[in-house]
């Protein structure tokens, strides 16, 4: 039996300096077709090295208000994914409640 398997595609065009001003995500299995993006973090476990490699990269057009919350709501989802995936759910409410304060400090409840 042939385990499922999917693809993930991402392109970035860059300009002259080698910055991003362009960035379209495709996903065969989702129906998502070279849907556009500002901003991403990819992050991968390599398991030999025990380290994480990452790949952080936004477009010119992102703005700092837009990037605030981008990392607030992406620290939201690791802390949900922390609680899924390792059931430590008093150290993913600690992370929520960091959210909470991060958001708080950089006025993003105001919004």
């Amino acid at each position: 039996m042939s385990a499922k398997t999917t693809e993930i595609n991402i392109t970035v065009s860059l300009d002259e300096n080698h910055i991003p001003v362009d960035m379209k995500w495709t996903a065969t299995d989702t129906g998502m077709e070279n849907s556009p993006a500002k901003a991403l973090m990819l992050a991968l476990w390599d398991e030999k090295e025990k380290n994480t490699l990452r790949m952080d990269l936004w477009t010119k057009e992102m703005t700092t208000d837009e990037m605030k919350q981008f990392f607030h709501q992406t620290l939201l989802t690791m802390a949900d994914t922390l609680e899924r995936a390792t059931g430590e759910e008093k150290m993913a409410g600690d992370m929520r409640d960091f959210c909470f304060y991060f958001a708080e400090k950089l006025k993003l409840l105001e919004q």
